[in-house]
């Protein structure tokens, strides 16, 4: 029976190993904001749609569109992808066509459009580049027609539209953050090689242990020993001439 637990330890130890294993690499996601607010995860992005009352005219200066935010960012586009997550999720909040406030303002250090975060405008989509704006660079603003996917510049003060789509990172968790995959993979290796070598030990020290076998513990017992015919009348043969 010994025998027997120590056989079944090193299965609970890979078991116990590879369930860690598999934890660690599921783990890692990062969170949205817990703030009641509905926030839709995209890439390593966060993204809240305003939603408003239907029957209701929504209409958003470019001032009231930050303060929905509430702290957070409004909506920086950075590649295609993501220009394509926004138009492609619109219809799940909005009917028809919307247009979007994006959190970008034109830089008077270094004239050109920036977004919000002082982050520069590596991806743009705009809607007819080669035309000329008669906007004043400080009062310029940018929106995303949800129709097209296009950007246009429009007047920050002047101006209002019906969409507000709010942005932030998600947050990682340092704790469950996700492990190299090569250091998962050097774990497993070495569960395997410290199970490999105890069992050639355990193996070893069976063969040359005298008076054991490594199939003792598979070996039967019975629990008592029962005479036969022969014996049992002999025995009681015994004892009858004995007496006195």
């Amino acid at each position: 029976m010994e025998s027997r637990k120590k056989s079944q330890r090193p299965r609970s130890f890979i078991s116990c190993v590879f369930l860690l294993c598999v934890h660690l690499q599921s783990a890692g996601a990062g969170d949205c904001p817990a703030d009641g607010r509905t926030w839709v995860p995209s890439a390593d992005r966060c993204y809240h749609f305003v939603h408003g009352e239907e029957d209701q005219i929504k209409s958003y200066t470019f001032e009231r569109a930050k303060s929905l935010c509430q702290g957070f960012e409004l909506l920086t586009i950075q590649s295609a992808d993501e220009n394509n997550f926004v138009l492609s999720y619109s219809p799940n909040v909005w009917i028809g066509n919307v247009n979007v406030w994006l959190g970008m303002y034109y830089d008077t250090n270094s004239d050109t459009m920036r977004w919000f975060g002082e982050k520069p405008v590596s991806f743009s989509n705009w809607e007819n580049s080669s035309s000329v704006s008669d906007l004043l660079p400080v009062d310029t603003c940018v929106t995303l027609h949800t129709s097209s996917g296009k950007w246009e510049k429009v007047s920050c003060t002047d101006e209002v539209e019906n969409g507000v789509v709010c942005e932030t990172a998600q947050e990682a968790e340092p704790a469950r953050q996700k492990p190299n995959a090569l250091l998962s993979a050097l774990v497993i290796l070495s569960v395997v090689a410290v199970v490999g070598v105890s069992a050639v030990i355990w193996f070893l020290h069976q063969k040359n242990s005298p008076g054991s076998s490594i199939f003792t513990a598979f070996e039967f017992h019975p629990p008592f020993r029962v005479l036969d015919t022969d014996q049992s009348c002999l025995v009681e043969a015994e004892e009858t001439d004995s007496m006195p």
